[in-house]
């Protein structure tokens, strides 16, 4: 994939401005969403709500600078943005109710060191992700989450006759046709910022319609301060091992999102590059137990954002990391972003989520063909999907198990490990998969929407 800016490339400040901007909007909507939530499902009052919203926002900032940039061994040095991840919102509901937010916190730094000491043995487990596992995971990566671009569409619970009703369809389907053109008919820059310029044109057509909540800006604050400890910890052992089941998926979607950010980014990622990005989640978490914040995790929308931009400087969602900062500590910035109607995320996020599951198959066909392999993906892809499609295969499982398999990503991933680690394999497929094809004819995020021109 040929790419507009390189990893550690910088673009003129006023270009990687906008490029930044469209991975901080893309992100806040669920950075924002899981306190929202959890500080609502648990009894907090509203002044309690925001101060949880900014300490997640000024954590996540600060989380995705460290992975841009690097602290000695911590971080990735990757475009890869941090955010509260929609793993924990049943479990960290399930414990406030019980446990308070005195138990939230307890059980998210203790079981942050669940993904801290498994970054001590990613030499070890980057050899369990071989290109066709690493196809499987990534795929389901952008298969598993797209629901939650039609959830965005939806704008309503499921079976609310206001879902998906055909003002908020054609919001989303213009957003996604602007995104689109943008990025077959513009060039550089402009072509690269697609994402944003759908999310503005987006807006503006909502705004004409009226489809437009503005009043998060009134009723927010200028300046908010997070305060560290402010309810305790407290250390419950369920809520403790239950949290830690979590942070296990949280491991295995982080070690895709990187693979396929190194994919994008045409970045060979190491065993000991995969240890300094998990170290990098794991004491993120941590320190977000400190600052009275939801756990983080990568955010996987942002990996289909380089991709489709052909934007993989570290530099450009870095400064994506400043803009969260300052979300977090001046409220009416972030709740500009907030008031983003849904059915325009869902929209810009067929193409952001499409992205991530193209670079899963870009991966898939580079592996080697083999009825063996194709057993891997087949089997990876089905056990994956059918946990995302039909919950309620996993009812009568204990509830531990069912923690840990409801999460299409670690089914599959789970299920592709086992199947490349127990099925034998020849000699010479061993070869090919060493190999691996390396002339793969030129692919764009621009080309991969065009018609087929003979090469012209």
């Amino acid at each position: 994939m040929k790419l507009l800016y390189k990893l550690d490339e910088k673009p003129p400040y006023g270009i990687t401005f906008f490029l930044a901007l469209q991975h901080m909007l893309a992100s806040i909507g669920g950075i924002v969403t899981v306190p929202l939530i959890v500080g609502g499902s648990i009894g907090l009052p509203p002044n309690e709500i925001v101060l949880l919203i900014s300490a997640s926002l000024l954590v996540s900032g600060l989380v995705t600078m460290t992975q841009c940039f690097g602290i000695g061994p911590v971080g990735i040095r990757l475009p890869v943005v941090m955010g509260a991840s929609f793993a924990f919102l049943g479990t960290l509901i399930g414990i406030g109710k019980t446990e308070g937010m005195a138990g939230i916190m307890g059980a998210a730094f203790v079981g942050s060191f669940v993904v801290i000491i498994a970054s001590f043995y990613m030499d070890h487990v980057k050899k369990l992700f071989p290109t066709v596992v690493s196809g499987v995971v990534v795929t389901l990566i952008g298969l598993t989450i797209l629901p939650v671009a039609m959830n965005w569409i939806g704008d309503a619970p499921a079976g609310d006759p206001s879902f998906a009703s055909l003002p908020k369809v054609f919001l989303a389907f213009f957003s996604l046709a602007v995104v689109i053109f943008v990025s077959v008919r513009c060039k550089g820059a402009i072509a690269a910022s697609s994402i944003v310029i759908g999310l503005a044109a987006g807006y503006l057509m909502a705004l004409a319609l009226g489809m437009v909540d503005l009043q998060p800006l009134s009723d927010t604050n200028w300046v908010a301060m997070p305060e560290p400890f402010k309810y305790g910890m407290t250390f419950s052992i369920p809520a403790i091992i239950t949290m830690s089941l979590v942070y296990l998926v949280v491991v295995a979607e982080a070690t895709g999102d990187f693979m396929a950010l190194g994919s994008n980014c045409h970045t060979e990622v190491s065993g000991k590059d995969l240890k300094r990005g998990l170290l990098g989640d794991g004491l993120g978490s941590t320190f977000a137990s400190f600052m009275t914040a939801m756990p983080v995790a990568s955010f996987s929308q942002n990996v289909g954002i380089v991709g489709i931009s052909g934007v993989a400087s570290r530099f450009v969602v870095g400064i994506s990391g400043v803009l969260l900062i300052l979300a977090g500590l001046f409220p009416k910035f972030a709740a500009l972003a907030i008031t983003v109607p849904k059915p325009v995320l869902g929209g810009v996020g067929f193409v952001m989520f499409g992205m991530i599951a193209y670079a899963g198959i870009r991966m898939l066909v580079q592996a080697t063909d083999s009825r063996r392999n194709a057993l891997v993906v087949c089997v990876g892809l089905a056990s994956g999907m059918a946990v995302t499609l039909e919950p309620n295969l996993l009812q009568h499982f204990p509830d531990d198990l069912k923690m840990l398999f409801h999460s299409g990503i670690t089914t599959g991933t789970l299920s592709a490990v086992i199947l490349n680690l127990v099925l034998p394999s020849s000699k010479s497929e061993e070869a090919d998969e060493a190999d691996e094809v390396k002339e793969q004819p030129e692919v764009t995020a621009k080309s991969s929407l065009l018609p087929n021109r003979g090469g012209k």
